[in-house]
């Protein structure tokens, strides 16, 4: 075998052996720096029930199940719930419509914690093939400028064997509106009341492994655009390019 085609077999594996060495630096820095940086997240339960069949009510022990396993992550992420049912009015007023003076304190409190949040995850069940009304109720109370430029994880659940397919599918448009994208994976969870405990512990009958293993996925990738997406509003104001609107839906009109 002649100089000329040695070299022609070495130069490409030395190319790619050096490629391959990279990326793994680059990934054990990224997991690394994923580690040290904790995300403020929040917890949106769209449930409303406090009484009434079907029996038992399973909003609570699917929250807490979620929040337990993202405070299990060793990035260790501050976790915040804000939850439909507290008290929250039908909407008649959203809160952008108020002056600083002038805003509900429970509305008020609940935008200061949407807005501090570096990511969301989004709680429903399923009622007629769509996500809770209160749910939306309660998100509909506050403008995409809150949510924009950060990521958001949709899990839903049910009594029956389908886990709120439907209701999530649904929310996935209605999130990409508010501005925080949906990421890919999403978490359903069917017979709850067979998997989680009253305190969000997996029952012992369940598959623990297999079960963390599915909500991590949809968390870790919830990691990953959230610490993106907080890096970067760190060093570029999103709204300078991309303002919200203030006054009129027709601010979004084409220049016709």
């Amino acid at each position: 075998m002649n100089r000329k085609r040695i070299l022609s077999k070495l130069i490409p594996y030395a190319y790619w052996t050096y490629v391959l060495n990279s990326t793994r630096r680059i990934s054990s820095n990224s997991t690394l720096s994923g580690i040290a940086n904790g995300l403020n997240i929040c917890i949106i339960s769209g449930s409303t029930r406090l009484q009434g069949q079907p029996q038992p009510i399973l909003s609570d022990r699917i929250t807490a199940y979620i929040e337990h396993t993202i405070k299990k992550q060793p990035a260790q992420h501050s976790v915040s719930i804000i939850r439909a049912r507290d008290n929250l009015p039908l909407l008649e007023r959203p809160h952008f419509t108020y002056s600083k003076s002038q805003v509900p304190p429970k509305l008020e409190m609940m935008h200061e914690t949407l807005s501090k949040a570096d990511a969301y995850v989004i709680i429903s069940p399923e009622y007629n093939h769509s996500p809770c009304p209160g749910l939306m109720n309660l998100m509909n109370h506050f403008g995409s400028s809150v949510f924009s430029f950060k990521p958001s994880g949709i899990v839903s659940y049910s009594a029956g064997q389908w886990g709120g397919t439907r209701a999530a599918h649904s929310l996935r448009p209605f999130l990409s509106e508010l501005g925080c994208l949906p990421v890919s994976a999403m978490v359903h969870v069917p017979k709850v009341s067979q998997v989680i405990h009253e305190d969000g512990t997996l029952l012992g009958s369940a598959h623990e492994q297999e079960w963390d293993s599915y909500v991590n996925r949809m968390v870790s990738q919830l990691e990953w655009w959230g610490e993106a997406s907080k890096g970067q509003r760190a060093k570029v104001d999103p709204f300078q390019m991309s303002p919200p609107y203030r006054t009129s839906p027709s601010q979004r009109n084409a220049p016709i």
